[in-house]
């Protein structure tokens, strides 16, 4: 018998009774920050008259997208962009772009964003209670007021006086909230406590150890398969963004399912390719049935970004299948995207020459001695995500025509970069211009490009990809800006991907994930879930920075950058002499997150994960 189960009791009571307080105050009281989402009085709610009316079942589940959204107390799956009027270290943190500061594409110097380099550098600790810093609790083993909420809900839904197929569309939308939540989990910290009813506080479920991760992962599937089985095709909401359809559902499920495909493809597990089918299937399904479609005006030099850089509203952007939306007087954030963050030389050079050939075989590609240079003949989805400095006018980058690009730091006036590569994708000069706090960036949670990509990689992965689905997926966003088309028949061997174990094909569908997704927060979701994390080794460097460039762009000799050498030449290094400048990864234990030891000491029967002891 568990001498210690009398203590851990009556500590898990203690929070299970904050967890209730915490739901039942959500639940009742928040509203969503969208038009359709009505408050209801406390007064007239009790278990007796609540569950009636299909408003009483909109109005319950308004509170768990609430919930979703609330990054520091329960769950990232509806994550944004820096949203509410947080001060100090929570303010400017969390928009999705900055994700890729934990991997080996984007680098900022924001003080914010610290533990993002920690994780890149693979410094990163286990945290207890108080050390959390300011934005990153979301790595937190948390979200279970979120599935408390849910599973009241689950419980009540029936008692409405409404026909089965309303029922049906509320369990669903909380049912996809609990199958993607615990999918999060799983790709955070593996196993994770199942928990699918409500608990009272002599529930044994409060003392128990994590629930084995395949298992879970069983019950999610099935929570994303009756969402995709019972969600409407619509709300009739308007989708501004409005509630999560059926399509929005199944983009989803074909992104959790090539997760644990990939996952258990290369990490070990059982039959990974089962996962892959359903990533397939569900992202064919979308593509096939839907109405929705690629943003594309025509315009190859702009389309591609174009969707990133609007103010206020995607309505009407059939390429979104959700999104969230920001305005002043109503829920507004803090993501201002003044260009200061620096792609890495790592992935500039990552996107093709015009020819469908990488920097390495193609004998279009200039070089890097002149900085113009590196924009030409390459993928038009370069020049759409990194400034090209006789873009500078266009998008009124910096907001003034007073000075020259690239800039670095050190140097006086205008914006400048770390890497010396100049973020562009999100860019919007009015959003720029705008004070902390009144930024209306809207945030895209997922979109038609990326199910194009899963599809794609699915079938690569299980070995049945054909031209036919290349034709329906990646080359279509090629077609949108104007790139060649990927030839199975004829695919570059990288040699700098040489050794990353998997074939020529499934490195360039990897690849073409890297350029097409770039700062939308999945490159080190991906490393992590291919097992490739000895590309987080080495320095994040940045554009050349020899005697010559040096001449060119800065000749006053301003600049405070620190340089590398690689072949010889001289290379900004980000982070070369601070705490996260010489990058490690343990592959004994950082593909998966610590657990805080709070969290462990309130229930000692959770184990720590591999190699955090």
């Amino acid at each position: 018998m568990d001498s210690n189960k009398p203590i851990k009791k009556n500590v898990m009571k203690k929070i299970l009774i904050i967890i209730c307080l915490f739901s039942t105050a959500v639940i009742l009281f928040d509203s969503c920050s969208e038009d359709y989402l009505n408050r209801y009085p406390l007064d007239q709610i009790s278990d007796a008259t609540f569950w009636n009316s299909e408003n009483d079942l909109k109005v319950y589940n308004n509170g768990l997208y609430d919930m979703c959204m609330d990054h520091f107390n329960n769950t990232t799956i509806l994550w944004g962009n820096g949203e509410n009027m947080w001060s100090g270290n929570n303010s400017y943190n969390l928009n999705n772009w900055n994700l890729d500061c934990m991997s080996d594409n984007l680098t900022s110097g924001n003080s914010r964003h610290e533990y993002m380099f920690e994780i890149r550098a693979g410094v990163h600790i286990v945290k207890s209670g108080g050390s959390w810093r300011g934005g990153e609790q979301w790595l937190r083993y948390q979200g279970f007021g979120l599935i408390r909420a849910i599973n009241i809900g689950l419980a009540n839904y029936s008692k409405a006086k409404v026909g089965q197929d309303i029922i049906d569309n509320y369990t669903a939308e909380a049912r996809l909230f609990r199958g993607w939540h615990y999918a999060d989990l799983c790709a955070k910290f593996g196993d994770a406590n199942w928990i699918d009813k409500e608990l009272s506080t002599d529930s044994e479920e409060l003392t128990a150890n994590r629930t084995p991760r395949e298992e879970v992962m069983e019950k999610a599937l099935a929570d994303l398969e009756f969402a995709c089985q019972k969600l409407p095709d619509s709300w009739n909401d308007g989708g501004a963004p409005g509630r999560i359809n059926r399509w929005a559902a199944l983009a989803i499920t074909s992104r959790l399912c090539l997760f644990e495909g990939t996952w258990r493809k290369y990490h070990g597990g059982t039959d990974p390719n089962k996962w892959l089918q359903k990533a397939a299937d569900a992202a064919l399904e979308l593509m096939q049935n839907s109405k929705y479609s690629l943003y594309s005006t025509g315009n190859t030099e702009h389309d591609y970004s174009a969707s990133f850089q609007v103010l206020k509203t995607l309505a009407g952007n059939k390429e979104v299948l959700y999104w969230r939306k920001y305005e002043l007087g109503v829920a507004v954030n803090n993501a201002n995207v003044n260009g200061g963050e620096g792609p890495t030389k790592s992935m500039v050079e990552d996107y093709l020459c015009t020819d469908g050939l990488p920097i390495t075989l193609s004998p279009l590609y200039k070089g890097d001695e002149i900085y113009e240079n590196v924009f030409e003949n390459r993928d038009p989805r370069l020049r759409q995500s990194v400034l090209h400095p006789a873009d500078q006018a266009y998008y009124n980058f910096g907001r003034s025509t007073s000075y020259n690009y690239p800039r670095v730091n050190g140097m006086t006036g205008g914006v400048k970069s770390l890497s010396g590569y100049h973020f562009l994708k999100y860019y919007n000069a009015i959003d720029a211009g705008l004070g902390w706090g009144q930024h209306e960036l809207p945030s895209i949670i997922i979109r038609l490009g990326e199910v194009y990509l899963i599809y794609a990689e699915a079938k690569a992965e299980l070995g049945s990809l054909t031209q036919a689905d290349l034709d329906i997926s990646i080359n279509k966003l090629r077609d949108r800006v104007g790139m060649i088309h990927m030839d199975m028949t004829n695919i570059p061997v990288d040699p700098r991907y040489a050794n990353d174990g998997v074939s020529p094909l499934i490195v360039e569908i990897r690849r073409e994930r890297r350029v097409e997704l770039f700062a939308e927060g999945l490159r080190y979701l991906d490393l992590r879930r291919w097992k490739q994390g000895k590309k987080l080794i080495g320095p994040s460097l940045g554009m050349r920075w020899d005697d010559a460039a040096r001449a060119k762009y800065d000749p006053l000799g301003e600049a405070t950058v620190k340089t590398s050498l690689v072949n010889g030449v001289e290379y900004v290094d980000v982070y070369k002499g601070t705490n996260w400048g010489n990058p490690v990864f343990d592959e004994s234990k950082h593909y998966l997150f610590p657990i805080d030891l709070y969290f462990l000491s309130l229930n000692p029967s959770i184990s720590q994960n591999p190699g955090w002891d």
